[in-house]
């Protein structure tokens, strides 16, 4: 059984965008869900004020990573380097259910 390990990968967004990686900006948003839903993708972040993107997989190898980062419709446009994280720690409060 392979033990899933944390991959954070670092996307390059470029300057100037062509018009169809705006057009393809649904398409991301669409795996980004997907990915989230199953657990293969821990987090997301983009921030346009530096034209980056930052997310955490959870994945067995690095080339996992790099074959779900073949689903991502805007990966060939951008630059990626992808990191093995030794240790990830984050804070989730999961939804209080109301006893009503």
């Amino acid at each position: 059984m392979s033990i899933a390990h944390h991959f954070m990968v670092d996307f390059s967004v470029p300057k100037e965008p062509p018009t169809s990686f705006l057009e393809l900006v649904p398409f991301q948003e669409a795996v980004i869900s997907d990915y989230l839903s199953q657990g293969k993708l821990i987090n997301y972040a983009i921030s346009l004020e530096k034209s980056k993107i930052w997310a955490v997989f959870a994945a067995t190898s690095e080339v996992e990573v790099l074959e779900m980062l073949i689903d991502f419709p805007l990966t060939k446009f951008m630059k990626v380097e992808i990191s093995l994280l030794q240790q990830y720690n984050c804070n989730v409060h999961a939804p209080s259910f109301s006893l009503n």
